[in-house]
């Protein structure tokens, strides 16, 4: 997922109308046709897109990041990493479940069962705590589709918990009157898997092998004790993807980043893996009606060997605008944008955000703890506490952004206590202070402080969300509708009492006179106005547990 050089290059070239466009592997319609209307695929037709107005009210969604991968609670891309020797998910993994070549992640998806999952329970408390949009994850790298997918035979329908995850999310979401966006990442599974088939540093076989070489053949040969395989029918190579060559350098785990624009020495797709993808996800559009989609990729799905991800983005907005009678309320989430892409899609940054004001709206997507669950979080109490979720959302807030949160869940489908705690205590502050961050935009200037006044850069796609998760009572970060001014310090200062220089009298920033303050929650308080700046008193006793909002009126 590393930004290159040439990756920009390649886009920059790739950037121009369709009778200029030539792709090394073009999609096929022949099975899903791409809805045509106003968007066209090209990317001069697509900037001709808006963001709608509900996105930008919105400000705060959550994400459930779940699947077959939190089954053995060792964390993110465990189905890729259990089958990497020396990794600590390898070591669980043989430990607790045997050796990858003889239970391999086809043998984990049975193990998903979700038991004790409850979508409309799940959904309705989530709407509780703040969220305006609900996010589920439609399939990882793992390539498991989450709902009963006509396209890959490996799903939910058909393994582990017989049920059609995706239909249940989207029934919950409709109830609570949120918003439903869907995630794909199975895209990548092509280079992901590779390490499933068992090599050394030179991508040489060795001992026993994994089954990522598996075909459906295999699946009639009975297995040792005479007894039939439970995958019989099923062809492993739907799952794994492995029936081509190997990325150059593919036991390096730094190259899957690096490989991850297609560029930079990855094995590239064949036109039926990458039609079976644009399948799979017109397949979801089509059945769910997804208000949003996300795709953890550089730039778009496939991009720029095929325009597969023109497809699928002109055919989502165009099957949204039919589902609104004439008005595009789709939101396209993808990552390293550069500005003109941004005209088309909604920039996603990952555990980050930039240090200024965007333009456009965008988004950050982070998580509580792992994206997929992990015990060791848990167990170690890593996760992100509710003071350090509001920090983010804040300045993201102020910044013309959002915040879409992943709250990890068990393979049973319930979060855990420390989890709970966590989001009913950020769940107190937002309904105090929603006001200040849902239907806002953000004012003159983001912020002042250290952290707002520090040189902070975006790595790779994200990334430096540690910055602000340290903040202290001396940052400041603004937010406004066309009535107030709303004024958070990320923490409640010890001798009660907030300082705003962009405030002091005679700023270009605020002309005219302050009519009053109030700390919402509490009511007016006390302020004077100098040279330096704003000066608040506040009540002795925090009216929360996070950080004090001030609504800042002007006099008429």
């Amino acid at each position: 997922m590393k930004k290159s050089c040439i990756i920009l290059l390649l886009s920059a070239l790739c950037m121009n109308t369709p009778a200029q466009q030539s792709f090394q592997i073009p999609v096929s319609e022949a099975q899903e046709p791409m809805q045509t209307g106003t968007f066209a695929p090209d990317w001069e037709s697509l900037k001709a897109y808006e963001v709608p107005e509900w996105f930008r009210d919105a400000k705060f969604g959550i994400w459930a990041h779940w699947g077959p991968q939190c089954v053995e609670e060792s964390g993110d891309w465990m189905a890729r990493e259990m089958y990497m020797e020396g990794n600590g998910k390898y070591v669980w993994h043989r430990e607790h479940y045997g050796h990858p070549s003889e239970f391999g992640f086809k043998d984990v998806l049975p193990l998903f069962r979700a038991e004790k999952w409850n979508p409309e329970r799940l959904v309705s408390f989530y709407k509780e705590i703040g969220a305006q949009y609900f996010f589920a994850l439609g399939n990882h790298h793992d390539n498991f589709d989450l709902w009963d997918s006509q396209y890959q035979e490996w799903n939910s329908m058909r393994i582990g918990p017989h049920r059609d995850i995706l239909a249940e999310w989207a029934a919950a979401a409709k109830k609570a009157g949120l918003p439903l966006g869907i995630s794909f990442h199975a895209d990548h599974a092509w280079t992901w898997y590779e390490p499933s088939r068992r090599f050394d540093l030179k991508g040489s076989m060795r001992g026993k092998l994994y089954d990522g070489w598996l075909t459906k053949e295999d699946g009639y040969k009975p297995n040792a004790d005479g007894t039939e395989k439970w995958w019989k029918g099923l062809d492993p190579q739907q799952l794994y993807a492995q029936d081509h060559d190997f990325s150059d350098d593919t036991w390096n785990n730094g190259a899957i980043h690096r490989q991850w624009g297609w560029q930079n020495g990855a094995s590239l797709p064949s036109q039926d893996y990458v039609t079976k993808f644009y399948n799979r996800t017109l397949d979801a559009i089509n059945r769910y009606n997804p208000d949003l989609i996300y795709f953890d990729v550089t730039v778009l799905p496939f991009w720029p060997i095929s325009d597969a991800g023109l497809k699928i983005a002109a055919h989502f907005y165009n099957h949204n605008t039919l589902q609104h009678k004439g008005s595009n309320e789709a939101v396209m989430l993808c990552k390293i944008l550069d500005e003109e892409q941004r005209k088309a899609l909604v920039w996603d940054v990952e555990r980050g955000a930039p240090n200024a004001i965007m333009d456009t709206p965008w988004q950050c997507c982070n998580c509580l703890g792992d994206w997929h669950y992990n015990r060791g979080v848990y167990e170690q109490n890593r996760y992100k506490s509710a003071s350090t979720v509001v920090k983010l959302l804040v300045d993201i807030v102020s910044k013309n952004g959002n915040m879409l949160l992943s709250v990890p869940l068990r393979a049973d489908g319930t979060f855990d206590e420390r989890e709970e705690a966590i989001l009913l205590e950020f769940g107190a502050w937002m309904k105090q202070n929603k006001e200040s961050i849902v239907g806002t935009r953000p004012w003159k200037v983001f912020g002042e402080g250290p952290i707002a006044e520090a040189d902070i850069s975006i790595n790779n796609q994200g990334f430096n969300d540690g910055n602000y998760a340290k903040a202290g009572a001396r940052e400041i970060r603004f937010t406004q509708t066309e009535k107030n001014l709303y004024v958070t310090a990320l923490a409640w200062p010890d001798d009660h009492t907030v300082r705003i220089k962009s405030l002091a009298e005679g700023s270009p920033l605020f002309a005219g006179n302050i009519r009053s303050v109030e700390l919402l929650g509490y009511g007016r308080v006390p302020f004077s106005r100098t040279a330096e700046g704003l000066v608040v008193t506040l009540p002795e006793k925090p009216v929360n547990t996070i950080a004090p909002v001030l609504k800042v009126k002007k006099s008429r």
